[in-house]
């Protein structure tokens, strides 16, 4: 963990918060770490500031706001896709059990300790397992994959998708395969959401991503990685 957060001082966190705030202790906590942390106070003073700025990480107090924070987050998200996002939640307005906007969601009440915790792996300078694949390099624990001098954040499921590509890769991975052990279910009566998901990856992974080269679909079967 001490490691992980040595490099506090050159990490810029946006923070997003409403007129109530969650925890008073969050931000000076942040900033005792020695954290660069810049504090907004609406979803339009947010995606003004990640335009503008270039931060390492947003934490979204959804909580504060008084919502479940789903559309700041997405705004957040199709405005600078990459960018890392921690989402702070109300217990009394849960999130929608197909929410993926977000890399990490803390429920409330939790402790600052919990808050650096789930920070450290969002952090630029977190060394991670690796995985390669030609070009493609995914960092498990930092939730990155970096093709190139591109490099993008991808949620905990496109993680884990782009992980079972890259055991795979080559070889065609069946859809029903990749719904199942990706959303960790047996029901595949509709799979159209991994269809979004693989569209996500190859925002990340590909030059052009409606002509992909990496992530080929593989029609009435699945998808297979080529390198």
């Amino acid at each position: 963990m001490a490691r992980k957060l040595s490099q506090a001082s050159k990490t810029k966190i946006l923070w997003v918060e409403g007129r109530w705030v969650s925890n008073g202790e969050f931000v000076p906590a942040l900033l005792k770490k020695g954290f660069q942390v810049q504090r907004v106070s609406s979803g339009k003073d947010a995606l003004e500031s990640v335009s503008e700025a270039k931060h390492d990480l947003v934490i979204l107090d959804a909580a504060s706001m008084r919502t479940n924070g789903r559309r700041i987050c997405t705004s957040i998200r199709n405005r600078v896709n990459g960018m890392p996002i921690l989402l702070i939640s109300d217990p009394n307005r849960p999130l929608e059990p197909d929410f993926e906007c977000a890399n990490e969601v803390l429920v409330l009440p939790f402790t600052q300790r919990k808050l650096l915790n789930r920070i450290a792996p969002l952090l630029p300078t977190a060394e991670g397992r690796l995985l390669k694949a030609g070009p493609i390099e995914l960092d498990q624990d930092s939730h990155a994959v970096k093709v190139g001098t591109k490099k993008t954040v991808l949620t905990p499921r496109l993680v884990k998708l782009l992980q079972l590509l890259i055991e795979s890769k080559g070889e065609v991975v069946e859809r029903n395969t990749l719904f199942k052990k990706a959303w960790k279910t047996n029901y595949t009566g509709d799979t159209r959401t991994l269809d979004v998901h693989i569209s996500w990856l190859r925002n990340a992974i590909e030059k052009d991503p409606k002509k992909p080269k990496l992530l080929v679909t593989v029609r009435g079967v699945g998808y297979r990685l080529d390198i």
